[in-house]
């Protein structure tokens, strides 16, 4: 049956379309993005046979190995109102995979709820076959995450002065490097905003490249097998920090036995001694790649963080 326009049918029709198109374009916009971090990789090594790896677990991508093209998969809060403040989330796996799912996507979507856009960096592994210099190959990714994001502030409804770095176990090394090194010149770029992040979150990092401390698989696969002292000391990150160096949450569990307590320590008294804002959360129990959580330690972690946060203005 054709409706007449004069109709209260046909007009209750119309608002019915109306909503649910209205609906859809709000899906639409809120649906996550993923960009290709660089129109040209820097140092690049051309590898035919160095192919890209997901592993995939209930529909879900858990782990990602030899990364080839780095990209910034953007979420965005959906329910909570944006405080417009982004972080970029750099997954651990000792510089060898990338937890993805545990320590990226998930994360993403907690600080969603938080009202914080997040950015997780899908960043380049150290390897000889596909990049010039290996050790600045991550660094390389994660200055220019934070210049995009800097840029692009306004486009993503972020505050320029509001960009934080995040990252667990090796990401978390690769975070307090960012944090630490932002003003080395590791590629030439045309985009001339500060690379520099304006606070860290750093859980149970690698932060020490000393033999001492170090994960020792992490500072292999970075530094290679027999690094010279003046590269362990360059790349252990407490050894860097200065008063410009960004404030930082850190934590780590006491019974971590795969990237011992003392990183976070040494970092969390290098930030002290420098009069740089801190706060070090050492727990009992947890072990190694907790996540966002687990019962015997850092279910609460994420509140303490939260109200961190809140009490920077972030």
């Amino acid at each position: 049956m054709k409706l007449k326009t004069s109709t209260p049918d046909y007009w209750k029709q119309v608002l019915i379309i109306i909503v649910l198109f209205m609906g859809i374009t709000n899906q639409l916009q809120a649906q996550d993005q993923v960009i290709n971090l660089w129109k040209t990789i820097p140092d690049e090594l051309q590898a035919p046979d160095y192919q890209e790896k997901e592993i995939i677990k209930d529909q879900l991508v858990q782990s990602i190995n030899k990364v080839t093209i780095p990209t910034l998969s953007i979420f965005f809060p959906k329910s909570t109102k944006p405080n417009q403040t982004a972080v970029i989330i750099c997954p651990g796996g000792g510089y060898s995979h990338l937890a993805m799912d545990k320590e990226g996507i998930k994360v993403a979507k907690w600080l969603n709820d938080l009202g914080i856009v997040a950015f997780v960096l899908k960043y380049r592994l150290p390897s000889d076959l596909i990049m010039k210099n290996k050790t600045i190959g991550p660094l390389q990714d994660a200055q220019e995450a934070i210049r995009y994001v800097r840029q692009n502030a306004l486009k993503y409804g972020v505050d320029s002065t509001k960009i934080g770095i995040m990252g667990f176990s090796a990401g978390g090394h690769l975070a307090a490097t960012a944090s630490t090194h932002y003003d080395d010149i590791v590629y030439q770029s045309t985009n001339k905003v500060s690379a520099r992040p304006d606070f860290s979150i750093l859980i149970y990092p690698v932060i020490s490249m000393e033999n001492t401390i170090t994960h020792k698989g992490s500072q292999v696969n970075l530094l290679g097998k027999k690094p010279s002292q003046t590269l362990i000391d360059s790349f252990s990150n407490d050894k860097k920090i200065t008063p410009q160096t960004p404030p930082a949450f850190l934590v780590h569990a006491t019974d971590d036995n795969a990237v011992l307590p003392e990183n976070s320590i040494h970092y969390y008294l290098g930030l002290k001694n420098n009069g740089v804002a801190a706060e070090l959360h050492l727990y009992e129990k947890g072990g190694h790649g907790f996540g966002l959580g687990v019962k015997d330690t850092s279910l609460f972690w994420t509140k303490a963080c939260e109200e961190w946060l809140k009490n920077h203005s972030f």
